[in-house]
């Protein structure tokens, strides 16, 4: 039997309720960033998000689920905007050390990004009673980017414009080198640092790396 086909009106109600879902999802990391998770109350994200506090329950169940599907959502997006960053890796120019610390520099930016900082803050507040959580945020964010930073990478050596290493640790030194500074730098996430310091480390950054992964060509 034929499966009977999709109505305009349903398509649209199925739209309606994606979209009426990601407005749910983003007021809730407005409302958890700004009470923590504790202090934020459904009701008030209901209020955020336009819509009666009765259909966050119908779409998320309890506050809890809530949580864990906004942090999920939100991790979703920061990966997905590093994704593009490294995607200038695939074709770096002729300059590949300007290129990387462009790199560099743009990764930075969204780690210091008000979103990225709540999100490393809402996870690390509720480490203790959510601990499955990091690994959750992990996963969907710096596991993943490091998988395509190393793939980018490991292209770039089978072309020659990087020593052959092994590129899972390239990539994990490369994030290093500009993660490790920058937590000092921002006192973890709580102080804002200029365009000019992350460009300092940007660049100290793809100069230690080179030096190590770098060829004749492009040291």
């Amino acid at each position: 039997m034929a499966a009977a086909a999709t109505t305009p009106t349903g398509q649209s109600a199925s739209r309606g309720r994606i979209d009426k879902r990601q407005a749910i999802l983003d007021a809730a990391f407005v409302v958890f960033a700004r009470r923590g998770y504790a202090q934020a109350g459904v009701q008030e994200i209901a209020e955020v998000a336009g819509v009666a506090k009765p259909t966050i329950y119908n779409h998320l169940n309890d506050k809890e689920t809530l949580f864990r599907h906004t942090l999920a959502a939100v991790s979703d997006a920061v990966l997905a905007e590093n994704l593009a960053v490294v995607e200038r890796l695939r074709n770096p120019g002729e300059d590949l050390r300007a290129t990387l610390e462009d790199v560099a520099y743009r990764l930075i930016r969204s780690c210091c990004t008000e979103q990225s900082r709540s999100l490393r803050w809402l996870t690390y507040g509720q480490v203790a009673q959510f601990p499955d959580l990091m690994d959750v945020v992990v996963s969907r964010t710096s596991d993943q980017l490091g998988d395509a930073l190393a793939d980018r990478l490991a292209r770039l050596s089978l072309s020659g414009h990087l020593r052959a290493s092994d590129p899972a640790t390239a990539a994990e030194q490369f994030l290093v080198l500009i993660t490790g500074p920058m937590e000092g730098r921002t006192r973890l996430g709580t102080r804002k640092v200029s365009t000019a310091e992350m460009h300092t480390v940007a660049a100290a950054a793809v100069d230690t790396f080179l030096r190590a992964y770098g060829t004749p060509e492009n040291p």
